[in-house]
Formats: structure tokens, sequence, C-alpha cells
């Protein structure tokens, strides 16, 4: 008598996303070269260290690399328990930050302890991406009905309201966020105009109360007639404009030497289109499209709808980050302080952004395919 053969059950693979974990690296060490090109002259004039804004940078990335292996390896279950005590101290440090917090050009926005300075709003982004992905995953069946997105937005409201108060730009992107994550579970899109007609209404509210941002938006519409509140928008135009097909070649801009303000900051794309060109610029957009691309398959494929709505999270802040800030840099949009993810200068910023990445490279990780399909 023949022996029974069991049929074999194909085998599930474990799967990590090696093509974003390459584009997170190219951008971070592509940063680190555009850093020290944009920021050595002004480094150099101000504290006699042509690398002084690299070294920082460079200390940040590695604490943020280090941070991202970490998560990755971390079951990103273990975020959605601690969702409220993340959201509740992430808001805690908004508020504190208005009170407590460094002075600069009349905004408190910093703590400093010791030479460190942390930025809570960039806190707040991953807090909120953290939160609203546990909190649709319960209310996930009811999300149609209005009285639950209603309920869903007055929790991520205290949040944006306190970072407005100082850092209009980071709570538009801080909304955006909770906006469009709500906007991938809902079954219904007909509540969403109504939402986006009163976030228009509160922007222009803010915009009015404080005089500056009036100036900002007058300057952005006829910028000849504002010299000086368009200054840094007319130089970094003209920076994009001289950069040509292919540039003047990396470390040759001009506008960099005191002409752009802060062009490591906010500007540095800018400095990206005169020294690297159209080409440059181009390639740079590529790689975030190629980056959210990436989040796209992962989301897709995620392992429950907790995993699919933190990754979404991720390619919301990037893709209106990115987005917001060539707008702002090519006039196409009031000047903000928006910088561009993992190439300007920021410590907080890019050890956020490569946490971010982690919980993505994490969710990933919780992908199974059949051998069969993996072949």
């Amino acid at each position: 008598m023949a022996g029974s053969s069991k049929i074999k059950k194909p085998e599930k693979l474990k799967y990590f996303d090696y093509s974003l974990l390459f584009v997170i690296i190219f951008l971070v060490g592509f940063g680190l070269v555009m850093l020290y090109s944009v920021s050595s002259y002004e480094a150099q004039s101000e504290f006699g260290d042509a690398a002084y804004y690299l070294k920082k940078q460079l200390a940040a990335a590695c604490l943020g690399l280090v941070a991202m292996f970490i998560v990755s390896r971390i079951d990103y279950h273990v975020w959605q328990k601690l969702s409220l005590p993340v959201y509740g101290l992430a808001l805690l440090l908004c508020v504190a930050v208005l009170f407590l917090g460094s002075d600069s050009n009349g905004s408190s926005r910093w703590f400093r302890i010791g030479g460190l300075s942390v930025q809570p709003s960039e806190i707040a982004k991953i807090a909120v991406i953290i939160f609203t992905a546990a909190l649709l995953c319960k209310t996930a069946k009811q999300i149609a009905k209005l009285q639950n997105l209603i309920k869903v937005f007055c929790f991520i409201a205290p949040i944006v309201l306190v970072i407005a108060v100082n850092n209009l730009s980071t709570a538009i992107i801080v909304a955006g966020i909770a906006f469009i994550m709500v906007f991938v579970v809902s079954p219904k899109y007909t509540h969403f105009i109504a939402f986006a007609a009163v976030a228009a209404v509160a922007v222009a509210g803010f915009i009015l109360v404080q005089g500056y941002r009036a100036d900002r938006i007058s300057a952005w519409l006829h910028p000849e007639d504002h010299p000086d509140t368009a200054y840094q928008t007319l130089q970094g135009l003209y920076a994009i404009g001289s950069g040509g097909l292919f540039g003047k070649g990396l470390g040759a801009s001009m506008q960099k030497l005191g002409y752009v303000p802060e062009a490591q900051n906010d500007m540095i794309f800018t400095i990206i289109c005169e020294e690297l060109g159209l080409f440059g610029a181009i390639c740079v957009i590529a790689l975030f499209i190629l980056m959210i691309w990436r989040f796209m398959v992962i989301a897709n494929n995620a392992a429950d709808l907790y995993g699919s709505m933190l990754v979404v999270g991720i390619m919301a802040h990037i893709s209106l980050q990115v987005a917001l800030n060539i707008a702002v840099v090519t006039n196409t949009f009031p000047n903000t302080g928006v910088t561009l993810p993992f190439i300007s200068y920021g410590g907080t910023s890019i050890a956020i952004l490569l946490t971010e990445m982690g919980l993505a490279l994490s969710v990933s990780r919780g992908i199974r395919l059949s051998d069969e399909k993996a072949a």
C-alpha cells in the first residue's frame, strides 16, 4: 500500500522593501552633499567653519538612521496601543513651546536644550499619523456617517489649532495628513467638500488675524510691488532661471553667496536648480515620486488596515511637503516655511522623517508573500 503524500502549502515568505530603503539612503546622502554645497559660504562667514551645518545635519541624520533601524524592527502594532499617549505628549509639547520655547523671528517654535534644538511641530506630524491610523481602525465601519467623520476631525483639531498659532504652514500639513487619511478610508466623498470649505475659511481667518501673512499673499500676487517682502522669492527665481538645463555645476552657485536668505532651509531647491539645472531638479522630483510609489505598494499589500493607514499617512506627509516646498520656491504658492524632506537643513525634521521611514519599513516587514507569488 503506497504511503499517502501530504499536499504542501505554499510557504509564506517575509518581505522587505529594499527599493524604499535605497531611495531613503540616496536622498539622505544627496541632501548632505547639497547642504554642504549650499551652506558652506554662510557657515564659514558666521561660524568660521564651512562644515558647521553639515556636521549638525550629519549628527541628526545618524541619529535618525539608528531610530529608523530600531523602529523598523518593532512590530508596528505596538504604536496602535500607544497612539493616545503619543498624541497627548505631542499636544503637550506643542502647547508648552508657546510659553517656554525659544523665540526666533517673532515665533516660539523650538525648545533649546544646551546645543540641541527640538521642534515639537515636527514630532506632531508623526504623532498625528500614529493616532489617526488607530482612530480610523476603530471607526472604519462607521466613518461614512457624518457625525463620526466630525468626531475624527474634532480629535485632530486641538493640535492643528495650537500649531497654527506660530506655524500656519506646518498646521496646514498636519491637517492635510489627517484629511487624506480619512479621505482614503471614507466611502463617501461629498462630505469632504464641506470640510475643505471650512478649512479654507479657517486658513483665511488666520491670515487676516496676523497681518504679515496678508503681506505675503500680496507679495505673492504682485512681487514686483513688494521688493522687500518678496526678496527671498525673487532671488530664488533668479537662481532657478540661471541654472538652465544642466546647471552651473555642483558648488558653482552665485545666489547662495548671500543673495538667497537662509538658502540651506526651505529655499534649497532653488540652489539645486541653479547648480544641477532642470535635469537635476527633475531627478530629485523623480526620486520622491519613486518613494511615493513604494509607499503605495506597501499600503496596498499591508497585513491590516492599521499598517495601511500608517503608510498612507507617511505618504501624505511626504507628498504634501514636497509639493508645497516646490510650489513656494517657484512662486506658485505664497511663501511659507516648508522644508524639502531629507534635503533642507533641520535636525528634528530629518530625525523624525527617518523615524517615519522606519514605520513604513516595519509595515513592509508585515507583508507575507507565498513562494509562488515571490517567484
